[in-house]
């Protein structure tokens, strides 16, 4: 990423300084509907990275549950009376996840034969809850007790169960048992010790909360789906990011791995174990336990489009920019074609009967796709080229999302742009990781767009406090990203005519264990917070409108005018028009707001305000330090006189009568 000079939010708000002496009119023309707004336009964006999958969202609490991570053993601590009462073998019949535990009792009691799992930087439990634990055995004879506890970081137990496996016949076996806990911990272990004598062969040992999102057991934090869920997101995109190209192919996301029986998914490394050297995670791995079918169904859950991006035969090019040779090509187009199928196919087609099998026999209806995430070069194009003739061909109203690179400008940008143009390209993916004075400076970029050409999808965006990248200090959700990035959506809005979609990205954090900051929700292994960022991308999305509406003062798009952004939208439905209003500046605004090409409105107004200090930050200890505030606002010849508060982003719903 690129580094930029700073610019001081006061030396903006100077740059219109002559408008400030005069009364502010902002005239909104109610009878002119400009566009109609997508219902994906805003959404979000899923990527694993900061733990986002395991130890986040997919509520599995035990790490290295069957022991494939390079270390058979990361994640656990064991005790055994002799070495050999401890080994690590493989199963020949199971390829995908062959290693398992060999157990060996030898009148075994507490303390001679144990193991203790840490979790995803401790396990969160909570007083009172269901625990769901499972467990794959094999024993050619019975003997052996298992004494299954959770334990707080004292070692103290706060729930606690035992299970004698039942089957001696030296086949595997599943056994389930459920317990509560009786206390809470943060950092809480599960402690597993044999009783008797014997052998026995362990693997899968999981464990899930009773408060799974809609209690679908192996399911998702029922707590961060919420979140997503309390926002309505257009769509999610999935499942990144930079994990879709590896940083070499080997490393690269293959959907057809991450569906069907949870124990037959294979793990794989996570990219972004090794990314960041300063934020290393070397027991960073993806299980997929949290695959493609779960995707799809939480797209459907939350009421989003899903929209999945595919590997187009490229690698990160950042790492090793490995390619697929073009004669290789045709199985990565395949994947897309078949992953179209398992979506949408009819239960009688190859991966129509998958998706059926999985629970699902309706389709997903999946209309989108996004081929590549941020590749770039002439070798994009050519690879694109075959997958878009390929796709189009079977399916032809079928959209794809086309890559446009790293960067919002500069070379790799402006070529990309112009190749996806000139093919007629759906939809092109613009990212931009930039410093909040970034996104006021380009709050009108899409003004002189094409209407008629290609679409944009904001895809990746976020302002940066410190810098751009991980590596450049820690960059902390705070008010000033927040209200730079509501300053530039309302210019997204504005131009709806182009921009199709937009999505902040990345979206979830543990912290605890996070590799790239700034990030719109972060969790700990119990709570989880929304940020001031998380705050405004709800607000639009919860007052997305159904059509943009013509806001004007003196004639002109308010777009950085005395450090006032605005846009203003109809919605149909609720009839109501809304107003989105960034005040960037020290200062308190008090513009009017005058409605036009209209009969009557209502004599009375909600209002919406989100205001802070510039670095106010939430978190776990105050979630709401930043958050909207409701209020009602007074409706006076269809005007609304407004005061705008330092540093504040207003919304005004106006109910039309």
């Amino acid at each position: 990423m690129r580094k930029f000079n700073f610019l001081s939010l006061s030396l903006l708000a100077g740059l219109y300084a002559s408008h400030s002496q005069a009364q502010k009119t902002f005239t909104v023309k109610v009878n002119e509907p400009v566009v109609a707004i997508q219902p994906t336009m805003w959404g979000v964006f899923f990527e694993d990275i900061n733990f986002g999958a395991d130890g986040g969202i997919y509520a599995e609490m035990v790490k290295n549950r069957s022991f494939e991570f390079s270390k058979p053993l990361m994640g656990w601590a064991t005790k055994r009376k002799q070495e050999g009462d401890l080994l690590v073998l493989h199963r020949k019949e199971q390829t995908n996840n062959p290693r398992y535990l060999h157990l060996t009792a030898r009148n075994a009691a507490q303390g001679d034969l144990e193991l203790t799992n840490e979790g995803f930087r401790g396990m969160g439990v909570k007083k009172g809850l269901r625990y769901d634990l499972s467990f794959q055995y094999r024993q050619p004879a019975t003997g052996i007790t298992l004494h299954i506890a959770l334990q707080n970081s004292k070692g103290e137990v706060i729930g606690s169960t035992v299970v004698k496996p039942a089957d001696g016949d030296n086949q595997w076996h599943k056994q389930a048992v459920s317990f509560q806990a009786t206390d809470t911990a943060v950092k809480g272990k599960l402690n597993i010790w044999l009783e008797g004598t014997g052998t026995i062969d362990v693997d899968m040992i999981s464990l899930f909360p009773g408060d799974t999102w809609k209690n679908r057991p192996g399911g998702m934090r029922g707590d961060m789906v919420q979140l997503l869920a309390d926002m309505k997101p257009g769509f999610i995109r999935f499942p990144g990011g930079c994990i879709v190209e590896g940083f070499d192919l080997s490393n690269r996301y293959q959907w057809k791995k991450t569906i069907g029986p949870v124990e037959e998914r294979q793990l794989m490394i996570n990219r972004w174990n090794v990314e960041f050297p300063h934020r290393s995670a070397s027991d960073y791995f993806q299980t997929f336990g949290l695959g493609f079918f779960e995707y799809f169904q939480l797209a459907e859950d939350i009421g989003a489009e899903p929209l999945p991006i595919l590997n187009c035969g490229m690698a990160c090019q950042f790492n090793t920019a490995e390619l697929v040779p073009m004669e290789d090509l045709q199985p990565y187009v395949q994947d897309a074609l078949d992953l179209i199928e398992f979506a949408n196919g009819d239960v009688t087609t190859q991966w129509g009967k998958v998706r059926a099998s999985m629970g699902h026999p309706k389709p997903f209806h999946l209309k989108m796709m996004g081929v590549g995430n941020e590749n770039w070069g002439p070798q994009y194009i050519e690879r694109l080229k075959v997958f878009t003739k390929a796709i189009k061909e079977k399916y032809s109203d079928f959209k794809i999302v086309n890559s446009s690179g790293t960067d919002p400008d500069k070379d790799r940008f402006a070529y990309l742009n112009k190749e996806l143009r000139s093919m007629n390209a759906d939809i092109i993916d613009e990212h931009y990781y930039r410093a909040p004075e970034w996104f006021l400076a380009n709050a009108s970029r899409y003004d002189s767009y094409d209407r008629n050409g290609s679409k944009v999808f904001a895809g990746e965006y976020a302002a940066h406090s410190k810098g751009i990248g991980s590596n450049a200090g820690i960059n902390v959700n705070n008010w000033r990203a927040a209200l730079a990035e509501a300053a530039f959506m309302t210019g997204l809005e504005r131009n709806a005519a182009v921009v199709n979609m937009a999505s902040y990205a990345p979206l979830f954090a543990n912290t605890d264990a996070w590799q790239w900051a700034p990030d719109l929700i972060w969790v700990n292994s119990l709570g989880v917070y929304g940020t001031a960022d998380y705050h405004v991308q709800k607000l639009f999305s919860l007052n997305k409108g159904t059509k943009v509406l013509p806001l004007t003062w003196d004639g002109k798009a308010i777009a950085g005018q005395d450090s006032i952004y605005a846009s203003a939208c109809i919605d149909e439905k609720t009839k109501e028009v809304i107003f989105k209003i960034a005040n960037v500046s020290a200062k308190p605004q008090n513009p009017v707001l005058q409605l036009e090409g209209i009969k009557s409105v209502a004599t009375v107004a909600e209002s919406i305000v989100v205001k802070g200090d510039l670095n106010d930050v939430n978190s776990l200890e105050t979630p709401d330090k930043i958050a909207p505030q409701y209020a009602t606002v007074a409706v006076k010849n269809k005007k609304v006189a407004t005061t705008l508060a330092p540093y504040s982003f207003t919304i005004i719903k106006v109910k039309m009568q």
